[in-house]
């Protein structure tokens, strides 16, 4: 009967062991896994900021672009009228003159 119970003992004592070694595996384990997890959220991290930093820089050029373009064609409006204005300025004072004069 002695031999019986210890023999239950060691194994009781042996599955315990087993159990303990089991948990910190697991602990191990999860810390490998999290640190993966981190690892991987870093980079996704890291890449969604360099796509949008290209983004908006490509966005930024775009709109330099876009206005550069307005600029010029607002500038080649006001030097034509400029231009109007200075030919026929003279014609445009006696129009207003005229005007003045007969109401």
């Amino acid at each position: 009967m002695n031999s019986v119970i210890k023999k239950l003992t060691d194994i009781e004592m042996t599955a315990e062991r087993i159990v303990d070694c089991a948990e910190a595996e697991k602990g191990a384990i999860e810390k490998r896994i999290q640190a993966a997890r981190d690892a991987f959220d870093e980079a996704i991290d890291s890449q969604t900021e360099e796509k949008l930093a290209e983004i908006k820089a490509e966005a930024e050029q775009k709109m330099n672009q876009i206005l550069e373009d307005e600029k010029n064609r607002h500038h080649s409006v006001i030097d034509n009228l400029e231009k109007e204005f200075e030919d026929n300025h003279e014609a445009y004072a006696q129009e207003i003159l005229e005007r003045i004069i007969a109401v």
